[in-house]
């Protein structure tokens, strides 16, 4: 009874939380990393548990009961007076686990019971092979395509559109990014870098900072070029009526996109009785659509769509995940496909991106996908930008 189940989002977690505890039939603690996920967890566990009162610890709440459900940060400062009370503890998004600092819950508990619950184990920092010390390996895993064969969740395919920027953030992309390869050959920096490693040494060397910030910028622009707002149009155009998600990387994009097309935006400023009024709204077909940045990505329940839009990410195999599991909960006409749409800019660093974050559905989910992956290093110049350039569309199906 030690270990970790990798699940795509929607695929059932929760229940299978429920029947651990089943099973265990003692004193349990689940840890979670959000209040959202807090609440979500509180009231599955009182549908199932019926005569069983419920705790929580986190939130301004301290109330410890057989069943508890903690935040991370509550659970890391109390781990010490709770380590000798529950045979199991359930880490959901157990991959925050392992950071410095909330390891200590693990090795402070004297629970001889764990389970770890989380849609993709892999940490960008490698800090998840610390996890089958904390928790336990992997004992059961299945990707999204094993479970949409099965009709657990969702048929989906995968689009990439690529848009041409305009004329000004070109010349802009390409000034900025060659200054940042400059800065790198004058740091005597060889190519493929560690980028890590230029940031560490920005903190004091000008030139590295030059660099970092040229970088930046260039990715900015190629993130938030005006012409995927364009594109945009032409999609939502061409699925009216269908539940849709818009995902960006920045909250000014989120904010330009919202008052474009009078969608609701949720950002981490949003209120919680407002984010549930638009997620209330979202589900009863109020609002067709929503964006947000990275909010939705973990920690929230979010009313079932068939279609996801995202507009600018980061490399995140995570992040990826995360965003089409949003789409994946079964439909009610089975034949009926979730679409995920990646809008990116064309010859760019923004393709590399694109390829790096989709390894993580595996060769598996992949298998179908007509898709030609290119890797733009970062030692790649950006010199070959055509004016001419016109928009390409990749299908990748699963």
């Amino acid at each position: 009874m030690r270990g970790c189940i990798v699940l795509p989002t929607g695929s059932g977690k929760t229940i299978i939380g429920v029947k651990a505890i089943e099973a265990v039939n003692s004193a349990s603690l689940i840890v979670v990393p959000t209040l959202d996920l807090m609440d979500q967890w509180a009231s599955v566990l009182r549908k199932y548990f019926t005569n069983v009162k419920i705790g929580n610890l986190g939130g301004g709440m301290d109330d410890i009961e057989a069943i508890t459900i903690s935040t991370y940060d509550s659970a890391y400062i109390r781990a010490s007076s709770l380590g000798n009370k529950f045979s199991l503890i359930i880490f959901d998004e157990v991959h925050h686990l392992a950071a410095p600092g909330y390891r200590s819950i693990a090795e402070l508990m004297a629970s001889p019971f764990r389970l770890g619950l989380t849609a993709t184990i892999e940490r960008e920092d490698g800090m998840h092979m610390e996890l089958p010390k904390l928790v336990g390996g992997i004992v059961f895993t299945m990707s999204p395509n094993e479970l949409a064969e099965t009709k657990h969740l969702a048929q989906y395919e995968i689009e990439r559109r690529r848009v041409e920027m305009l004329p000004d953030e070109i010349i802009q992309y390409r000034k900025n990014f060659e200054k940042y390869q400059y800065s790198l050959r004058r740091l005597g920096f060889r190519f493929p870098i560690r980028f890590e490693k230029l940031i560490m040494i920005s903190a004091k060397n000008k030139i590295a900072r030059e660099a970092l910030l040229a970088r930046n910028k260039a990715m900015e622009i190629a993130l938030n070029s005006r012409s995927k707002i364009e594109e945009l149009r032409e999609i939502l155009a061409e699925n009216k009526g269908i539940k849709t998600i818009i995902f960006t990387q920045h909250n000014s994009l989120v904010y330009q996109v919202s008052n474009t097309f009078l969608i609701p935006f949720i950002t981490y400023k949003t209120g919680k009785e407002e984010r549930q009024e638009f997620l209330k709204g979202f589900r009863e077909g109020r609002y067709n659509a929503v964006v947000t940045s990275k909010v939705l990505d973990e920690g929230v329940d979010v009313p079932d769509a068939e279609l996801g839009i995202i507009l600018s990410g980061t490399g995140s195999g995570r992040e990826f995940i995360q965003r089409l599991g949003r789409l994946l909960r079964p439909k009610t006409d089975v034949k009926r496909k979730a679409k995920l749409i990646e809008i990116i800019s064309a010859d760019t660093r923004e393709i590399g991106t694109s390829a790096k974050r989709k390894k993580a559905l595996g060769s598996e989910d992949m298998t179908n996908s007509n898709e030609v992956e290119e890797e733009h290093d970062l030692d790649r110049s950006s010199s070959h930008i055509s004016d001419n350039q016109s928009k390409t569309i990749d299908i990748a199906s699963s």
